[in-house]
């Protein structure tokens, strides 16, 4: 099989609607080579599967954190899924998850709208998010779809709104780390940033001992990934690319589905980190 590298996707243990298995069938099915299921703040998919012939499976998780305020997501790549730092910081995560949700059940219960514990505790998932609220909403025709949700009860003005309680970026870089992981910053050009906010993202977390960066993702703009890519070669950082893949419903992404890398990636490409376990393209740009 060519080389061929998704490095970001999630199953229905976090946010994502399918299993780990459907997961590894269609990267397989789409020409894959190499595959990181990154689910938010939880590795249970990875203490599920076991190795798979057909696919190179990256050990990885996302996880949630705060920058000047903001929320800002971490890719781990290559991490020890027994590490007891990234498992304790993981329960954590998710007892912060579930403490948000029921704060979210309760105003909704303030607002006449029952159910959604019920409808939390009837899914895969164990990493609780506002996604998962948001489809409870429309479920139950409170929304018309998950943006309106978003926008009515859950976004910062929303009839529901709770702060969301991470920890700071240099923990969360630390921890992945500490697990022998390569830290990435996830489609950086996805935050709400000025360009010298995004660069002073990018030099904190690079201070903080990240490694590289996503600079091509599911449905970027080419504008936005040329960007990226200065960036990261300015800053000395690894170039990464996952799809964000979520839903085989979702007809603008799939795995594997976003720009493969150019010639500038070339020398930079996370495929080439020393720490990078499994066989590598024999041209970097294929």
């Amino acid at each position: 099989m060519a080389f061929k590298a998704d490095l970001h996707c999630h199953t229905y243990h976090s946010d994502g609607k399918h299993s780990p298995e459907f997961i590894c069938e269609r990267a397989i099915q789409r020409g894959i080579s190499h595959l990181a299921i990154t689910d938010h703040d939880s590795i249970r998919a990875h203490q599920q599967l076991g190795e798979n012939k057909d696919l190179n499976l990256i050990p990885g998780v996302e996880l949630s954190c705060h920058w000047e305020g903001r929320e800002i997501h971490i890719v781990g790549l290559f991490i020890d899924i027994e590490d007891d730092a990234l498992l304790g910081m993981l329960g954590e995560q998710q007892l912060r998850r579930r403490d948000r949700v029921e704060q979210f059940a309760k105003k909704l219960s303030a607002l006449g709208i029952e159910g959604l514990r019920d409808y939390m505790n009837s899914l895969h998932c164990e990493s609780w998010t506002r996604t998962h609220v948001a489809n409870f909403l429309v479920t139950e025709g409170h929304a018309k779809n998950n943006q309106k949700a978003f926008k009515k009860y859950l976004a910062r003005k929303g009839k529901i709104y709770v702060p969301a309680e991470w920890p700071e970026l240099e923990h969360a870089v630390s921890v992945i780390s500490n697990a022998g992981g390569i830290a990435v910053l996830a489609h950086p050009g996805r935050y709400p940033l000025s360009r010298s906010k995004l660069l002073q993202l990018i030099i904190d977390f690079k201070d903080a001992g990240g490694e590289a960066m996503e600079v091509s993702y599911g449905n970027i703009d080419p504008q936005m990934r040329k960007k990226l890519v200065e960036l990261a070669t300015a800053n000395s950082l690894f170039e990464s690319q996952g799809s964000d893949f979520h839903s085989a419903d979702a007809t603008w992404t799939d795995l594997g589905r976003f720009p493969e890398p150019g010639s500038s990636a070339i020398k930079n490409a996370i495929w080439l980190h020393p720490r990078w376990h499994f066989s590598k393209p024999e041209r970097a740009d294929t």
